[in-house]
């Protein structure tokens, strides 16, 4: 198995066996060092086989762990930073629940840079293949584990330090955990700052998560902010570093049009550091003319909110995220942090005396975006060099006025064709033609 978009991935016990959770331990502890690590996950059922596995490699590298239970990605982020540690989450994120996923963090909690990617999976070669292996440690040399149990609350305080205090008295707000690991502090951090909360999906079960709830089903939000007669709400993922948002008459609220709102509030208020925001290529073009017409230059990146993050540290910016509703609030945080983001905008809501679907209208306006998941039978790197007689023939349908973007995903077997125009018929039928070109690619090569 290699990195992808967002660390490691597959179907739990099939691709992501134990196995290789202790190569990918050990691998970690060689080529990270340090004396503790970190582990949180997510609410799935293969995640304490994954943790234990992982755990084991680290211990057998003199590492000592410090487990940190079911926990958001943000939460063990923001601990390895305030600790000074490395550490790790077991999750897949918005994936379906057979699938599990282990992302790590860096000492200071950054997510790993792709040369420390790339020296980790040598080092899970060779300890695989069994080659080079070192002396094992004994005794008093292996590592232990300890559980924590103040992990949880020390993520509270943390949003509490991040987001600007304000009064939630009289707001309804409705949150979608998707059965994920926001279920137990999302409702704590709106309920700390007055708010009357509605809380859906947080019954985990360990084979629940995502299932038609949460961030990628945002129509189960939408249903409930209605019969509660709620101001707004947000939806998580399953580990809860993105959000999407549904304002009270039902508007679904991306990630791109959530990091308009910020931008322009900080950029009204003076705190948007050198006028610009960090977004990457999937953001809507719509986002673009609108950060134009503003004065708000737009840096882009890879998907991936590391590459966010990288882009935010090397210029000094403040901002950044994903359309899948990664927020990075630099300021505060070293990953997209949903809840967080979901704090500062329903702060930011109640500050203007504005709907969110007000702000989100006045701060952009989407143009169609057509999104197709193409299923293929083994990776294809090389996609656009197959497909580049169909992409010249989008391209030069859709001029200037829309675009195209086509890349393998980095977290599951698929091709990503995205397609935005001016007209929504115009976007899908593009959109499909595209689609068709790789699905031909795919077959070529059977």
């Amino acid at each position: 198995m290699r990195f992808g978009t967002d660390g490691v991935r597959g179907v739990a016990n099939a691709a992501l066996t134990g196995e290789f959770a202790m190569a990918l331990g050990r691998a970690t502890a060689r080529v990270l060092g340090g004396s503790t690590f970190l582990i949180g996950r997510d609410t799935r059922r293969s995640g304490t086989l994954l943790e234990s596995a992982f755990a084991a490699g680290l211990c057998a590298e003199g590492v000592s762990v410090e487990l940190l239970g079911v926990v958001p990605t943000p939460a063990v982020a923001a601990l390895c930073a305030d600790d000074g540690v490395a550490g790790a989450v077991i999750s897949a994120s918005h994936n379906p629940f057979a699938d599990n996923g282990i992302k790590i963090f860096a000492a200071g909690g950054r997510k790993l840079a792709d040369a420390v990617q790339a020296e980790i999976e040598r080092a899970v070669d060779s300890i695989l293949a069994g080659d080079g292996a070192a002396t094992p440690l004994t005794g008093a040399s292996v590592g232990t584990v300890a559980v924590r149990s103040d992990a949880t609350q020390r993520y509270l305080d943390h949003l509490n330090r991040s987001v600007p205090a304000g009064d939630f008295d009289g707001a309804r707000v409705v949150l979608d955990c998707g059965h994920g690991a926001s279920y137990q502090v999302a409702s704590r951090a709106f309920e700390a700052r007055g708010a009357t909360v509605i809380v859906i999906n947080a019954d985990p079960d360990g084979t629940n998560i995502n299932a038609g709830c949460g961030s990628t089903h945002p129509d189960v939000l939408v249903a409930a902010v209605r019969d509660a007669g709620a101001d707004l709400g947000f939806a998580f993922d399953g580990d809860a570093d993105r959000v999407v948002a549904v304002g009270s008459d039902g508007t679904v609220i991306d990630g791109d049009e959530l990091i308009a709102m910020n931008a322009a509030d900080l950029r009204d208020r003076g705190e948007l550091a050198e006028h610009t925001v960090v977004v990457t290529v999937m953001t809507n073009l719509g986002f673009r003319q609108a950060m134009g017409r503003t004065g708000i230059a737009v840096v882009d990146t890879a998907v991936g909110d590391r590459y966010v993050l990288e882009a935010l540290d090397a210029g000094g910016f403040v901002l950044g995220g994903e359309q899948s509703g990664h927020i990075i609030f630099r300021d505060v945080a070293t990953t997209g942090d949903g809840v967080l983001a979901a704090l500062r905008t329903t702060e930011l809501v109640r500050r203007s005396g504005r709907t969110i679907e007000a702000l989100a209208a006045s701060s952009m306006t989407r143009l169609p975006q057509t999104l197709v998941n193409v299923a293929i039978s083994q990776p294809m790197p090389d996609v656009t060099e197959r497909i580049a007689e169909a992409l010249g023939a989008a391209a030069a349908l859709l001029g200037t006025s829309g675009r195209v973007l086509v890349r393998p995903s980095g977290t599951e077997p698929v091709v990503r064709v995205m397609v935005e125009a001016s007209d929504v018929d115009e976007a899908t039928a593009v959109g499909r033609s595209l689609a068709s070109a790789v699905e031909t690619a795919d077959l070529s090569r059977a």
